[in-house]
């Protein structure tokens, strides 16, 4: 079946995520779970939480586009020392990112609205404990906001 990707689409998963816990929200292209392309958007508001993760398997690299909005890439290292960050801006100079395998990362909208596009290979397998940032809280955890909100320090360079 053909699906357009419009800003009405991307309106109403907007809008859907705003209402949710987590603030977030999948849309999938990719019929199921087992599928060995994964492809999807992402709506993402400033105050989701992402934690810092990686993908151990060399077929998990995955590539990440803005369709609208802004959004905070950050690359630590081991430690979780941050080793590098861009922003990717819906019609900015920096639109996207391939994230290699083995890669800690996390994502954090900068602007309400933000709709990434996602491309990784299936199937999908959740993130295993080799693969979570220890460093880092886990999602829930009482020290996020505060976690977040030096994230966006990094991101910003200023206090949010």
């Amino acid at each position: 079946m053909i699906q357009f990707i419009d800003q009405a689409l991307l309106a109403e998963l907007s809008a859907s995520a705003a209402q949710l816990p987590r603030r977030r929200m999948h849309r999938n292209f990719h019929p199921d779970e087992t599928y060995p392309a994964h492809r999807l958007l992402v709506a993402i508001e400033p105050d989701s939480y992402v934690p810092p993760h990686r993908h151990l398997s060399p077929a998990k690299d995955e590539t990440l586009l803005i369709l609208r909005g802004s959004l905070g890439v950050i690359f630590f290292d081991q430690h979780g020392v941050v080793e590098r960050y861009t922003i990717l801006r819906a019609g900015g100079e920096t639109l996207g990112v391939d994230v290699p395998h083995g890669v800690f990362h996390c994502v954090m909208a900068l602007e309400p609205g933000t709709v990434i596009f996602e491309a990784k290979a299936g199937p999908y397998s959740p993130i295993g404990p080799e693969e979570r940032a220890l460093w880092a809280p886990a999602e829930g955890d009482a020290g996020v906001g505060a976690y977040l909100a030096g994230l966006r320090v990094v991101c910003l360079g200023i206090a949010a």
